[in-house]
């Protein structure tokens, strides 16, 4: 049988992280739902508008988990309908309307990714996935004209992305109008008690809460949680910008990503993206930075992959980082050329995803061949029986072997 929990050490724990920065009508109404002993609908949505998640995303799916280990009923939406329409928060110009094959697609990723984050074999209370395509798609014209008559132009118009592309002449699409009002009406269709939403997804969730009231005569709360910011350059992590930490890296990616973020992030990772409390944490940044930071990556590696293969990111990181040592083992392509630009080798190798980013890291001296450093594009000669070895940056490499 499921059970509620309302230890207000528990509660406190997780509304006191700096994780959740507000709560419609208020942070004491949270409190006291989550008190109440009353089992609460929480969900979060995502559009999948990339193939790759960041860590910002796995804070919030982390947040979920804590509100299911509650005893709560957890929801998953994947916005795969508005996905294919593209939120026009805080964006200059329209989204790009993506195919249903590729949300599909990507959508497969995110399952892959978020399957460390939450406990899906828990049989008494797990988490539930939901579609946002197995309503709205069978929305007909006189739905979305009554869906539209609970809300002015004026509203929509009053947001700001708004606001600055009627200034800056540039065009507003009818379609992006309708995206709140879609978003509104999932949690209409879902009947939930809270939704968990960035501070940028503040006007879409009040669009379900207007409308959750005047359809079902229910309050849904709005819990805004922190967009996670770089203290030093202001950027949000971003999967449209490649912007941050990516769960799709291997481990030892993973593990080097997180050591190379600032120091003023160790905090706010710690906070958002672990379950250690924050007596420990607290303790934590006592130690040097670099000591902080190896105890930040075991910890989110641990939670994605295991304690195993965190051990092993943090001997490779240490090894081609620490040391400036080869690692053991590496990524090997075969190659049938007798000779190959540099250039042409990285994007063959898969090491950069155009020839741009090829150039650019070669003009900043980021490749290596055996070592040395390549400060400009040339013929690459392939000996057989003479592997090179393909270094971008510190920590990624690539055995080039000639085919016989």
């Amino acid at each position: 049988m499921n059970k509620i929990i309302t230890d207000k050490i528990l509660i406190d724990e997780i509304l006191d992280r700096g994780t959740i920065i507000k709560a419609i009508p208020s942070m004491d109404e949270l409190r006291r739902k989550l008190s109440s002993g009353k089992q609460l609908k929480i969900y979060i949505g995502f559009d999948a508008t990339a193939p790759t998640l960041h860590l910002s995303h796995a804070k919030n799916i982390i947040l979920l988990e804590k509100f299911r280990k509650l005893g709560h009923q957890v929801i998953l939406l994947f916005g795969d309908f508005t996905a294919r329409i593209g939120d026009p928060s805080e964006e200059s110009s329209a989204r790009k309307q993506l195919s249903g094959s590729e949300v599909v697609e990507n959508i497969k990723e995110w399952k892959r990714m978020i399957a460390p984050l939450m406990d899906f074999q828990d049989k008494v209370n797990p988490p539930l996935v939901k579609m946002n395509s197995d309503w709205l798609s069978k929305l007909n014209f006189e739905d979305v004209v009554n869906l539209a008559a609970n809300f002015t132009v004026q509203q929509i118009l009053e947001r700001d992305m708004f606001e600055k592309r009627m200034q800056e002449g540039n065009p507003i699409f009818l379609h992006e109008f309708l995206y709140p009002l879609m978003q509104g009406f999932d949690s209409v269709e879902l009947d939930v008690d809270i939704e968990l939403c960035g501070t940028d997804q503040t006007f879409n969730a009040l669009c379900g809460r207007t409308l959750l009231k005047r359809k079902n005569g229910k309050e849904k709360m709005v819990v805004n949680v922190t967009l996670m910011e770089n203290p030093k350059t202001g950027e949000l992590m971003s999967k449209s910008k490649g912007i941050g930490v990516f769960l799709d890296k291997t481990p030892n990616d993973l593990f080097g990503q997180i050591m190379s973020q600032p120091d003023e992030m160790i905090e706010i990772l710690f906070l958002h993206c672990t379950h250690i409390s924050k007596d420990e944490i607290k303790t934590i940044l006592k130690l040097h930075p670099k000591e902080a930071k190896l105890k930040l990556a075991m910890e989110i590696t641990t939670i994605l992959h295991n304690i195993e293969i965190a051990n092993q990111a943090k001997n490779h990181f240490e090894r081609t980082v620490t040391n400036k040592e080869m690692p053991d083992e590496m990524d090997e392509i075969y190659l049938e050329e007798n000779e190959i630009s540099l250039v042409d080798l990285l994007l063959k190798t898969q090491l950069v995803d155009s020839k741009s980013n090829a150039r650019r890291l070669i003009e900043q001296n980021a490749i290596k061949i055996n070592g040395e450093v390549c400060n400009s594009d040339f013929e690459v000669k392939l000996i057989s029986d003479q592997d090179l070895i393909l270094q971008k940056g510190k920590r990624s490499f690539m055995k080039i072997t000639k085919e016989l």
